[in-house]
């Protein structure tokens, strides 16, 4: 059973806006990558210099950023109420909205990879890497945490 099918059998409503993807990877890099340069993103993959490849998410796992990570992170998504949000994939033209969900299951997102969902602020934001286990889920939001 696929993500969107999950969150609608638990009642929540999901909107797909096709080829938002590419939009709301440029406005989440905006909003929680801009406090590095350049080069600073290129030294820990967030690109290389034709955006070929490289993962947003390096952002927290190079600790650019103070956030929560492994049970914290679940455990903080899932106090997010009433919040309508983006769902987007790394690289992918793909997106979806969340109209005001009750409240967000760490679960519901397990078997995604490389998925990042946002608050359509782009206050806080939470995300699964492809390598979970071993790194993530981050859960990141602006004034909770000090920048390093």
């Amino acid at each position: 059973m696929d993500l969107v099918t999950r969150l609608r059998d638990r009642g929540v409503k999901v909107t797909e806006i096709p080829k938002w993807g590419p939009y709301l990877q440029y406005r989440w890099e905006q909003s929680f990558a801009s406090h590095l340069n350049k080069s600073e993103k290129e030294a820990i993959h967030l690109y290389d210099k034709e955006r070929i490849c490289g993962f947003l998410w390096h952002v927290f796992s190079y600790e650019t950023v103070v956030c929560l990570e492994g049970e914290q992170a679940r455990g903080r998504l899932e106090q997010m109420k009433n919040m309508s949000c983006y769902i987007f994939y790394e690289m992918e033209d793909a997106a979806y909205i969340i109209d005001r969900v009750t409240s967000l299951k760490a679960i519901d997102f397990e078997r995604e990879r490389d998925i990042y969902v946002v608050d359509v602020d782009f206050t806080w934001t939470y995300i699964r890497p492809h390598e979970s286990p071993w790194y993530g889920p981050y859960f990141y939001c602006h004034n909770k945490v000090e920048r390093r």
